[in-house]
């Protein structure tokens, strides 16, 4: 653990963008929280706490931070966003996209307020978690989160009491699951919850599932950047009809969904399944290559983050089951198509081969951000109140800010720069370690100001030696 002996620089530079969505001494404490997470590899209250050496406070003063400070995260938020706004580097642009994504904050035990046994799809077991739905920016320059939402699990009774108020019928066979097998009452309610969520307003306030999470997201989005025409991506699990729809006509967006494999294309020959159709397309283009024929799928290059990737695509507009008249891409990464393809569908029937996969393709940073918001401390916490798990999750989004700032802040890196002799260059994690390095060379800078002044090492150290060993 690095003890700090002053807030680092990186909190220094752009403390001013957020201290008026705090009191005074509730900033102070914000800057304690925010520099713990950038430089502590415990992100928990009580291990941020233990860092500072001058601003050594009682650990409740940060506990009250998260669970009793009256801040506003929309305000936080619009300054975190205000402040990637400030720069170039970092300011949405109009060849920038949008992705929507969720990830587990797993935690063992279940007495975490919301939280639920959720499957995992990577470890493929069920695990004890928060879910959190995420709309992200990308372009070639930068990403980072822009609105985010925990979900919460379905209140089975409000949804039984509500469905029932608004004339739904519940089998009566179906009430004995309520106490033989929960999980399929569960399940049960909330089958009836999606039947009916589209035809009743009443019906559809029951329960925030993460689709209308995500539509929520993206219509605030929209709303605050009303001239700004940004696609929308997302994997298949997100690519239901009344998402799509909601997202073409409610907000009059564009957007590229990925296609599962047992999706079904309709053809004049009948409906076949997605993976059984590219499966016969990647043969017709094998045999029309052998024979020296034009290939089906064609080579397309896209820029992506400063650099070029090629495609083999075969674009064309089909109906897909239950989205109607959509565009079709399947791309291959091997010139042999040798890998599996990635089957997307976009709502522009103009667009072409190289724009789709381009949008697509921004759908990537979404889930870094997950993976290295999470060493930020995304999913390190010990709070059990939800609202203190949403304002920390807040807290570490600004942080992933920060340090993306950082990369395009010119003022700020020729500082550091002269200061610690060092070339700065480089991603989020790098600019992580430039802060722990920042701190390192503080804190050398207060044992040698120590020395210099006369005091003794014991002395100086003793605080030093507290902070690293207190509990």
């Amino acid at each position: 653990m690095l003890p700090l002996v002053e807030f680092p620089e990186l909190v220094k530079h752009y403390g001013s963008f957020f201290d008026q969505v705090f009191s005074e001494a509730a900033f102070i404490e914000f800057e304690r929280y925010i520099s713990g997470l950038l430089v502590s590899e415990n992100k928990t209250v009580e291990g941020i706490n233990r860092l500072f050496v001058h601003e050594s406070r009682n650990q409740s003063s940060l506990n009250r931070l998260l669970t009793e400070s009256p801040f506003s995260l929309k305000e936080l938020n619009r300054q975190r966003l205000s402040l990637l706004s400030s720069l170039s580097g970092t300011e949405m642009k109009r060849d920038g996209a949008l992705s929507i994504d969720d990830t587990l904050l797993k935690h063992y035990g279940e007495h975490f307020e919301q939280i639920a046994y959720l499957f995992d799809h990577v470890e493929q077991n069920y695990t004890w978690a928060h879910n959190l739905v995420t709309l992200h920016y990308s372009d070639n320059e930068t990403d980072y989160p822009v609105h985010f939402q925990l979900w919460k699990p379905a209140d089975l009774e409000k949804l039984e009491e509500g469905l029932q108020a608004a004339g739904v019928k519940i089998k009566h066979d179906k009430q004995e699951l309520k106490e033989t097998e929960p999980h399929k009452w569960r399940q049960y309610l909330l089958g009836l919850w999606r039947r009916h969520a589209n035809q009743k307003v009443e019906i559809a306030a029951l329960y925030e599932s993460k689709l209308r999470i995500a539509e929520a997201l993206l219509q605030e989005w929209k709303q605050s950047h009303p001239t700004l025409n940004l696609p929308v991506s997302f994997d298949s699990w997100y690519t239901q009809p009344a998402f799509c729809h909601f997202i073409e006509h409610e907000l009059q967006m564009n957007y590229v969904g990925a296609l599962a494999e047992d999706q079904q294309v309709v053809l004049k020959t009948g409906t076949e399944k997605l993976a059984d159709f590219a499966a016969r397309l990647k043969q017709e283009h094998l045999d029309a290559v052998a024979h020296g024929k034009p290939p089906v799928f064609k080579p397309v290059t896209i820029p992506y983050k400063g650099g070029k990737e090629k495609y083999y695509s075969y674009c064309v507009t089909h109906r897909i089951h239950n989205f109607g008249k959509k565009r079709l891409v399947i791309n291959h990464r091997q010139a042999d198509l040798s890998d599996n393809p990635t089957c997307l569908m976009s709502n522009r029937l103009n667009w072409q081969a190289p724009g789709i996969t381009r949008i697509y393709r921004h759908r990537w940073p979404v889930e870094v951000y997950h993976e290295e918001g999470k060493s930020e401390g995304l999913d390190q916490y010990q709070l059990r109140n939800f609202d203190a798990i949403e304002r920390h999750i807040a807290l570490v989004a600004v942080v992933y800010s920060l340090l993306r700032a950082a990369q395009h802040d010119h003022a700020l890196r020729d500082k550091l720069q002269r200061e610690l002799k060092i070339e700065l260059e480089g991603s989020a994690p790098f600019w992580r370690r430039v802060t722990q390095a920042q701190s390192l060379w503080k804190l050398a800078l207060f044992l040698h100001a120590g020395l210099s002044h006369g005091q003794k090492l014991r002395e100086l150290m003793t605080p030093l030696l507290r902070a690293v060993c207190s509990t």
